[in-house]
Order: C-alpha cells, then sequence, then structure tokens
C-alpha cells in the first residue's frame, strides 16, 4: 500500500506582530489533537520561534533560509523533515512579501521554491472590513505561488467578526477563519525577539489554550484540504552532504538559556558526517567534557547572565584547559563569553574566558542587524564562503592583537571588512553561520 504523502503549508502574515506565531502554534496542536502527526520548520534566520514550535509539534523545527541557502538543500531538507508527518506546517517571516532585494528571502520567496500553499494571517486590530482590502492587495501580489486564503486574528466581538465577514464578502480571498482576541495568550518579547520558550513559565497550557481558539475559530477540515504535496516524503532518500562539516569528531556544544540559538540544521550535518556530540551547560557550571576535540559555543544570552558565567569556575577552567588543544568556535554570545569581559546593561564589567582579547558592552548597545556573506581568512576551519546572519546590541568596547576570522560582506554586497578574531585554536565573531554556500 502506498503511503500518503506528506501534505503542508505556510502561515504567513501581512506584518510582524500579527500574532502568526499563536495561531501557528494553535494550528500545529490543533492537527495533533485530531491524531495528526504534525512537524514545523520556521522560515528565516529566527532561533528562538523554532523552539516554541519545537514544543507544540515534539520534534526539532528546523530553519529553511530562501536566502542563505541553495534551493536544493531546502528541498533535501524539507523532505527529511516532513518523513513520517502528515502535515509539515511553516512559519513565516516578518510580512509575506518582506525580505532582501527582489524579496529574497521572504516568505514568499520560500513558497516559490517549495510550491506550498500560504494561507495569510491579518490581524483586526483597528480595523474591521479593511482586513479584506489586506488580504486582497497581498493575493494580487502573488507570483510563483498561491495564497489559498486568510485567517484573522484579534477579533473583539461577534459585532467585529461580522465586519470582517462583510469586507472578505466582496473578494476571491476565501476567509478561513477568525481567531478571537485572548490576552492571555500574548507572548512576551525582550531585545531579541519572544522570550525564550525555555523561560516561559506555563507553555504547555498556552500551546493548549492557542489550540482551542485556533479549533474554535478555523475552518480546519478546509484549511486541510488547501494544504500542498510535499516533495519527496516518506520513503524517499534524502541526501544532503552537510553544508559546515563538523568542527571535530567529538563536538562539546553549550546549551542553556545563555547559549541557547544553535541551528537544528547544522547539528543534524555534523552528526550526519559522522560527528559525535555532547552537550553541557555553563550556566549549571559545567565543564566541556576533556575527550572533546571541538568545543562550539552558540549565541544566546551571555549578557543577561554574565554575572553568573562569571562565577561559573569549572566552565571557565574547562575552556582554557580545552583550549590547550581543541577548537574553540564561539558566535555571538559564544563570541561574547570566550573575550576578556562582558559590561552588563548596569555597566558592571564581568571576567569571561579570557581566550580572545575582546571586551564587549551591553550597556553602549547599538543595533547590528543583517544577513552576511562570510570568506574565512587564512587556514580557519571552514568551508571557503559562509552565509550567516547577524542580529545583537552589543558592542565592542576593545580588541587586542589577534587575527580576523571572516571577510564580510552585506545582503546586497557591500563590504563590511574583516570581522571576528582568532587566536591558535580559539576563534569566533558575532556572525551565526546558517550555511556554507
Amino acid at each position: 500500500m502506498t503511503t500518503p504523502s506528506p501534505r503542508g503549508l505556510i502561515v504567513a502574515a501581512a506584518a510582524s506582530h500579527s500574532g502568526k506565531t499563536i495561531v501557528t502554534l494553535g494550528l500545529i496542536a490543533a492537527l495533533r489533537a485530531r491524531g495528526h502527526r504534525v512537524v514545523a520548520t520556521k522560515c528565516g534566520p529566527d532561533y528562538i520561534d523554532p523552539r516554541f514550535l519545537a514544543a507544540a509539534s515534539g520534534r526539532d523545527a528546523i530553519n529553511l533560509d530562501p536566502w542563505a541557502m541553495r534551493k536544493d538543500r531546502i528541498a533535501a531538507r524539507l523532505a527529511g523533515q516532513a518523513r513520517g508527518a502528515d502535515f509539515v506546517i511553516i512559519e513565516g517571516v516578518m510580512g509575506l512579501y518582506d525580505g532582501g532585494t527582489g524579496g529574497a528571502g521572504s516568505t514568499a520567496d520560500l513558497a516559490r521554491i517549495t510550491g506550498l500553499p500560504v494561507v495569510l494571517i491579518v490581524s483586526a486590530q483597528s480595523l474591521a472590513q479593511s482586513a479584506a482590502a489586506i488580504a486582497a492587495g497581498f493575493a494580487k501580489l502573488a507570483r510563483g505561488f498561491e495564497l489559498v486564503g486568510a485567517i484573522v486574528n484579534g477579533v473583539a466581538s461577534e459585532r467585529h467578526a461580522a465586519l470582517i465577514r462583510e469586507g472578505f464578502e466582496a473578494i476571491d480571498v476565501p476567509l478561513l477563519g477568525l481567531v478571537r482576541r485572548d490576552l492571555a495568550l500574548a507572548l512576551k518579547s525582550r531585545h531579541l525577539g519572544l522570550v525564550q520558550a525555555g523561560e516561559h513559565e506555563a507553555l504547555d497550557r498556552l500551546i493548549e489554550s492557542a489550540s482551542h481558539v485556533v479549533t474554535d475559530g478555523v475552518a480546519l477540515d478546509r484549511l486541510m484540504d488547501l494544504a500542498g504535496s510535499v516533495a519527496g516524503g516518506e520513503g524517499e532518500e534524502v541526501s544532503s552532504r552537510p553544508s559546515m562539516p563538523p568542527l571535530g569528531q567529538n563536538m562539546a556544544v553549550a546549551r542553556d538559556l545563555a547559549f541557547a540559538f544553535a541551528y537544528p540544521h547544522l547539528l543534524s550535518d555534523w552528526q550526519a558526517a559522522g560527528a559525535s556530540l555532547s552537550f553541557f551547560s555553563p550556566l549549571a557550571d559545567e565543564s566541556p567534557p576533556a575527550a572533546a576535540d571541538a568545543v562550539y559555543l552558540p549565541g544566546g544570552y551571555p549578557e543577561l547572565y554574565a554575572g553568573q558565567l562569571a562565577a561559573a569556575g569549572h566552565f571557565q577552567a574547562g575552556l582554557q584547559a580545552a583550549a590547550r588543544g581543541a577548537l574553540i568556535y564561539g558566535e555571538c554570545g559564544g563570541y561574547m563569553a570566550l573575550g576578556e569581559a562582558l559590561i552588563d546593561a548596569d555597566g558592571t564589567r564581568h571576567a569571561m574566558a579570557g581566550l580572545l582579547p575582546l571586551v564587549t558592552s551591553f550597556q553602549a548597545r547599538q543595533l547590528s542587524l543583517g544577513y552576511r556573506r562570510l570568506r574565512p581568512l587564512g587556514d580557519a576551519p571552514f568551508p571557503a564562503a559562509l552565509s550567516a546572519h547577524e542580529f545583537h546590541y552589543s558592542t565592542i568596547v576593545s580588541e587586542g592583537a589577534a587575527e580576523r576570522l571572516f571577510a564580510a560582506e552585506t545582503v546586497d554586497g557591500g563590504a563590511l571588512g574583516e570581522i571576528g578574531l582568532r587566536r591558535g585554536g580559539v576563534m569566533g565573531s558575532f556572525a551565526h553561520v546558517i550555511d556554507g554556500i
């Protein structure tokens, strides 16, 4: 008997802060409540939303980034993620068409690459019939993919709902749902996005509540009928040469609330290439295993835990011991932790590992945001070219003598000069590597 192919939908939005994440979580949970096997992915370079999606689906949510990843790699990763699932739900990024020049990297770009239909989330805040005009305009701009309907979120009352329905009667975009406003479903944010899923006090209850409002307000049967087939699903072999080879064969990876921004697809790539991964928590004062030949410190929020990290003697000593023989690589927050000191929001200076001549500050804030093309310098152990993303408010106070790690360009090819530092086998930068080019 032939196993049905997995089916997929992309949940996009007219703008950020439209309630896209809550509706996506509710949709995933509602489908699972019906007995469906559901997996999730996130469009773009986000490393916080996927943890919420993973909590709702019960399986790691990977990133699919149409700017940073080749089309064949997106297809392979999507097919691998879909294997064994009934539905794949992809949460978009920002507004549907928002991306680089020509919409590169946008949710619409991903829809064209994957061939999956799009459902548009429109916020009902401060409007009623006009929600239909927004949906109609977004549908008119669709090229190379299909916008199959809209869900209006944040509906305040039955009278409000009636006015929204009236607007949609005048357009060709199907109204697939009206999700009632529920202030209890609001997700808190901080300087890099949503407060992390691991910090949410009642995440399971929030997901269950989201499931109820979506079940009550969305035509789930119709939505499922509109889902498209995911290419290369159940039973098909998916081969994908690792985009970034592992940094060692026995890799120690920091993992806790201070170092939470590791992309699941990179960790899976490293494991598929034969690397053994072990995890340790700097916040619990754990040191990397002595047998590790590489240590990876991903990004996160070391600026919120600087005092705790400075007091983590075993962690600091373990890093210093590892530096005598292992390769150590830090990204963004991990890079800050490898420096000499980190100045927190109150201006307090905290001693870090001291393995790179770097002092950073979260008090003197400045936003750095955008995609990066990276070219490794010297004999740095990376592919010849990398795609990456930078998103931080911390600034560099001082840098000492050390080799530079990457030559960097912006999304439009503008030169950013040389970034990052390298001293022997210890290296890092503020850029989060997404893929090899």
